[in-house]
């Protein structure tokens, strides 16, 4: 695999087996729009955990979560973090996981190498394993970070008023509260057994595809295993690379993958946010005739009013200014937006102006 380079259109929507590192250094630089990275957690068990019936804890004991010390384990972190910030886009950005084993060391990686951390972000589990020895809290999250590649980057992806939709009209916080992977959506293999150890839930990267991405992207996962990215990036519309060193775990993901129905164009678009939609200026819509000239407009409950004038400002009883100085005067504040206050009346029913706004917004589109 020495020197060998890949196409990224031979890339995408694949799943490519070998080293993540080489292969990482083989593609295209700045190819991807968004990586999601579950590395190894160097989880250092030591012998096997059984439960107070002595029966045997299925825990992670596979050899890819094995390494000799924190040195070895750095420098893994570090070499695979260094690929990874060479294939994003100049505005693109990495979500990484982990647990208290891990995510602390992969923190200080991040920052040394120029990321900027945006969010850390708690998954906090609704059906954790328990602590069966009784000597510890109960291990209930793991840690995602969220980081763009540098501290200068202006622009990345955050569809904000998405994510707020998807909170039931609230801000979304860092704190998610999501089932772990379980029943039907834990693949299994021929002998009924787990086919991945650390099998992530779908619903996590939904959040975090939807939350960081558009449709179209092309969202890198370096660490691929039974493609959970991958599963959910054809779903909502997103192209992916998938990288797995596990010939075993690539099968597994591009069975799964191919089984996956993309979702149609208008059900995957998200929730645009207000600042990305066009400016309409209020003189707009008094010149294309939706509040003529000498419109009277009013407040909630009808307690102001004020008149429109064919410049597109407002006139009340002692002040002439635009909508917004004019919504601020009226009621004695510094400022007030006008668009969400001023009404106009149809057929008896007062209707906010931001109506006739988003109407000229869907003629513009």
């Amino acid at each position: 695999m020495t020197n060998f380079k890949l196409d990224l259109n031979d890339a995408l929507d694949r799943v490519i087996e070998g080293d993540c590192i080489k292969s990482m250094n083989a593609l295209p630089e700045g190819c991807a729009d968004l990586i999601f990275a579950d590395p190894p957690y160097n989880l250092q068990l030591q012998g096997h955990l059984h439960r107070p019936d002595q029966s045997k804890v299925d825990a992670v004991d596979d050899k890819w979560d094995q390494f000799s010390s924190f040195a070895d384990y750095d420098k893994f972190t570090r070499e695979w973090l260094t690929a990874a910030r060479r294939v994003m886009k100049p505005e693109g950005a990495l979500w990484v996981i982990g647990s208290y084993h891990n995510i602390f060391r992969v923190g200080a990686i991040l920052q040394d190498l120029g990321f900027w951390i945006m969010n850390d972000v708690i998954w906090r589990k609704t059906n954790p394993m328990p602590n069966f020895r009784g000597k510890r809290f109960t291990n209930a999250h793991e840690t995602m970070i969220w980081a763009t590649r540098d501290q200068k980057q202006k622009s990345y992806t955050f569809n904000y008023e998405a994510m707020k939709a998807l909170n039931d009209d609230l801000q979304m916080r860092s704190d998610w509260t999501l089932p772990i992977c379980s029943g039907g959506e834990r693949i299994k293999d021929e002998n009924g057994d787990k086919a991945h150890s650390t099998q992530k839930p779908e619903s996590l990267l939904h959040r975090v595809i939807l939350s960081s991405s558009k449709p179209g992207d092309v969202i890198l996962d370096p660490f691929f295993g039974s493609g959970t990215t991958g599963a959910v990036a054809r779903r909502l519309g997103r192209h992916f690379i998938g990288l797995e060193r596990e010939a075993k775990y690539a099968s597994v993901a591009r069975r799964r993958i191919a089984s996956i129905e993309p979702a149609d164009k208008d059900a995957i678009e998200v929730t645009k946010s207000k600042r990305s939609e066009p400016r309409i200026p209020f003189g707009w819509v008094v010149e294309r005739g939706l509040l003529p000239p000498g419109t009277i407009l009013r407040g909630p409950q009808k307690r102001h009013q004020a008149k429109v004038r064919a410049d597109g400002t407002l006139v009340c009883d002692n002040a002439t200014g635009s909508i917004h100085q004019i919504g601020a005067h009226v009621q004695g504040l510094d400022a007030c937006n006008g668009w969400t206050f001023w009404q106009y009346e149809d057929k008896g029913k007062l209707i906010p102006i931001d109506v006739l706004r988003q109407r000229l917004r869907a003629d513009l589109a």
